[in-house]
């Protein structure tokens, strides 16, 4: 899209994006959701979460753009802020590459800025990355109480396959499954990694239900995030998935 007007007020209702505008141009943030903790000291106004944004809250910041995510956001919050008549700009983010390129969507075309520099450097630091030494499978947890583990087409499963980590149900139909976990416990996994969003997983949380599977404790920013996160992530998810032999 070509900004219709000059972007001065960005209302963002997902943490990755509003951390992607604050590194850019922070003077634009006009609001973010509860969940946007980057960069830390932001001002923005809140408006809710990403699931119930306070869409009279944001029509009332009259933002010159919204922007969202087909997964993070749901269509009947952006329908509502289309009829209160906001700009409002959906990404879709399934893989590596379409980060980069709807990064590039929202600053330069939905924003109307120059293209920021972390986003050349992210882009070098996954540019080499090469999975070294035998696939990995793994289970990916994303939630407890029930479980919920990676499915198919999956921005995290895309990530980790590029460092040599293929989860087991990357063939779902489901992109979140619900597993019971005796069937993820007794399948050919030989890791079991655990992000610390969006369930905090911890050492004393999530490990113990995986007796004699190697856990890797990932920081979950670095593994589901797209914005300046990528720039560290290939080396930040390396070590962790490294610690775990």
């Amino acid at each position: 899209m070509s900004p219709r007007i000059p972007v001065r007020r960005v209302v963002s209702l997902v943490p990755s994006l509003t951390e992607a505008v604050a590194a850019t141009a922070p003077e634009l943030l006009a609001g973010a959701t509860d969940w946007c903790t980057h960069p830390p000291g932001l001002t923005a106004e809140r408006i809710g979460g990403t699931k119930n944004p306070d869409t009279a809250r944001i029509a009332a910041l009259a933002p010159d753009l919204v922007i969202a995510n087909e997964e993070e956001n749901r269509p009947s919050d952006l329908a509502a802020l289309r009829a209160a008549g906001l700009e409002v700009l959906v990404t879709e983010v399934r893989t590596l590459e379409q980060a980069f390129t709807e990064l590039e969507r929202v600053l330069v075309r939905g924003c109307g800025l120059a293209r920021p520099g972390w986003l050349d450097a992210a882009e070098a630091a996954w540019a080499d990355v090469r999975a070294g030494g035998p696939v990995r499978h793994a289970v990916v947890p994303v939630w407890r109480r029930p479980w919920m583990v990676l499915g198919r087409d999956t921005f995290a499963g895309d990530v980790l396959a590029r460092l040599g980590v293929r989860h087991l149900y990357s063939g779902h139909p489901e992109r979140y499954p619900r597993i019971p976990i005796q069937e993820l416990t007794a399948g050919e996994a030989d890791l079991v990694v655990l992000p610390d969003e969006p369930y905090r997983f911890t050492a004393d949380d999530g490990p113990e239900a995986f007796p004699g599977l190697p856990a890797a404790l990932v920081s979950g920013r670095h593994l589901t995030w797209y914005g300046p996160s990528l720039a560290e992530a290939p080396a930040v998810l390396t070590a962790a998935l490294s610690a775990a032999r």
